[in-house]
C-alpha cells in the first residue's frame, strides 16, 4: 500500500449542512472570492495587470496593421473603415463585458449574437476586465448576490423545519 492509499477518507458532511448551497467557482479565482483568501488580492492584481498588458499589445498589433494598410497604399476610406471598425467594436465590446458582470445570465439572452463583436473589439473585453479587477474579481458582486440568496433559502427552509415528523408524540384530547 502507497502512502496516498492511507490517507484518511474525508468527513462526511454533517447531518445540518447536507443541501447547504455551495459557492460558485470563478475562473482564476475558485472560491478564494468568497473570504479573500488564498492569495486573492495578489492573484486579483496580477490578472488586471496581465489583462492591461493584454490590451496594450492589442494595440500594437492593431497599429502594425494599420502600418501594413498604409505600406500597401489601401485608400483611405478604407483605413478609416478599419480603424472605426475596430473603435466601434471595441467600445461594445468593453460595455457588454462591464455589464455581464453585474447583470445575470438569465437577463443576458442575447450574449451569443455579440461573440464576434467580442471578438474584433478584444481590447475593450481585455480592459473591462482590468478595471473590473481593480474593484473586484469580475463577476464577483454578481455570485456573491446569488450565494447570500441561496444560503437565506436554505436557512428559511431549514428553519421551517421541526424534525422527524413521525417522532412527535400525539397529543391527547
Amino acid at each position: 500500500m502507497s502512502s496516498k492509499d492511507q490517507s484518511p477518507a474525508p468527513a462526511a458532511a454533517a447531518p445540518e449542512d447536507r443541501g447547504r448551497p455551495e459557492p460558485a467557482a470563478i475562473r482564476f479565482y475558485g472560491t478564494s472570492w468568497l473570504d479573500h483568501s488564498r492569495g486573492y488580492l495578489p492573484r486579483r492584481f496580477l490578472l488586471g495587470l496581465g489583462a492591461s498588458l493584454l490590451a496594450v499589445a492589442g494595440v500594437l498589433l492593431l497599429r502594425l496593421a494599420y502600418d501594413g494598410l498604409e505600406l500597401s497604399e489601401t485608400s483611405d476610406w478604407l483605413r478609416v473603415l478599419l480603424v472605426v471598425a475596430f473603435a466601434l467594436c471595441s467600445s461594445i465590446a468593453f460595455t457588454r463585458t462591464w455589464g455581464s458582470y453585474r447583470r445575470p445570465a438569465a437577463l443576458r439572452g442575447d450574449e451569443p449574437s455579440f461573440a464576434s463583436i467580442k471578438l474584433i473589439g478584444f481590447i475593450g473585453v481585455l480592459l473591462a476586465y482590468a478595471l473590473r479587477s481593480g474593484i473586484e474579481a469580475p463577476g464577483e458582486g454578481l455570485r456573491r448576490a446569488e450565494y447570500e440568496r441561496a444560503l437565506e433559502q436554505y436557512e428559511r427552509r431549514g428553519s421551517r423545519r421541526s424534525g422527524n415528523p413521525s417522532r412527535r408524540t400525539k397529543k391527547r384530547t
